[in-house]
């Protein structure tokens, strides 16, 4: 048997200019921290000679091109792998449809079981990139790299998307002081929102492949954040690292009407009100994580409790992508 992890990840500046249609031209920089809540993928073989997957659905079919769920195929094609004998589950901390990177934790974790599987080595980059190969350039999905990349690595890193398609991925330098204040004061909160990134996601790379002069100079601007929330970091300026939260979930919100609602805006609106310095949606937007920076924590869980929002309390990630059991 073999199990794996992925970490889900949470972004601290710079998000969406990791979309090829926008760093292909201009080139992309942000910053993630993956977090210690998994996807976890077993593997091992079947009573039955079939093909056996198991994640929110049970799928049980004889050959590879039978199977709906488009990850678990093309990962089967990609690697060159007759599927047939095999049992594989998806399980996860959280669900789906959250925004902190889910399928990018899957698939890259679905991707290290089956190389394990074959008695393939493979580094970190290059089980991202496989990943990303398969949503960007098989499947044609909306997304970037951050999920991939993020999930992969681990720890709070640096990632640059290069014009040549190439990926730069480093460790900010932040202090051990200033990462304990982080994680003890970013708070994560459930909307109780799912929701498919697909549509926001599709809008902005349409307009960023045609070069649309407002979604440009926005995640132009998106960019620059991500730069200054780099130094503010290292330098342990975490006043500052909250406004600058605060300004990229303003600029977020202008990328698509989709990426707020009615009721995001109230637990916005009562988070602010009770003690939280800075918040933003994570991810896509229009659901999942609303993500709190606050050091009066004890007036906000009170604030968020009483609305009936759910808290996931999270610590930083740092060994990334990992094998937790091969017998």
């Amino acid at each position: 048997m073999i199990v794996v992890r992925s970490p889900l990840r949470i972004s601290l500046g710079g998000g969406a200019t990791d979309m090829p249609a926008y760093y292909q031209k201009y080139g992309g920089f942000l910053i993630a921290g993956a977090i210690d809540k998994y996807i976890y993928i077993s593997l091992h073989p079947a009573f039955e000679e079939k093909i056996i997957l198991k994640y929110s659905e049970l799928e049980n079919v004889d050959k590879i091109d039978e199977i709906k769920h488009p990850l678990f195929r093309e990962s089967f094609k990609l690697l060159g792998i007759n599927a047939k004998g095999l049992e594989i589950t998806s399980l996860a901390d959280i669900p789906a449809g959250t925004g902190l990177g889910s399928s990018g934790a899957f698939l890259v974790a679905l991707l290290k079981s089956l190389h394990m599987y074959k008695g393939d080595f493979i580094t970190k980059s290059e089980l991202a990139e496989e990943a990303c190969r398969i949503e960007i350039d098989i499947l044609k999905d909306p997304v970037g790299k951050q999920d991939q990349y993020s999930s992969s690595f681990g720890g709070i890193t640096c990632f640059e998307f290069k014009k040549d398609n190439t990926v730069d991925a480093y460790p900010l330098k932040i202090s051990q002081e200033t990462m304990f204040e982080l994680e003890d004061n970013l708070l994560l909160f459930f909307t109780g929102f799912h929701r498919r990134s697909y549509t926001t996601l599709k809008e902005q790379y349409d307009k960023s492949v045609v070069d649309d002069l407002e979604m440009t100079d926005n995640l132009h601007f998106t960019k620059e954040l991500g730069l200054r929330t780099k130094v503010a970091l290292e330098n342990n300026q975490l006043d500052v690292f909250a406004n600058l939260m605060n300004e990229h979930w303003h600029h977020k919100k202008k990328r698509s009407k989709n990426m707020s609602n009615d009721k995001i805006n109230e637990y916005f609106e009562v988070g602010l009100r009770s003690g939280a310095y800075a918040g933003k949606v994570i991810g896509a937007g229009g659901g999942g994580f609303i993500m709190f920076y606050a050091e009066n924590k004890r007036s906000l869980r009170k604030a968020m409790q009483e609305l009936g929002v759910k808290e996931v309390r999270f610590r930083f990630d740092f060994e990334g992508t990992k094998s937790v059991l091969w017998t």
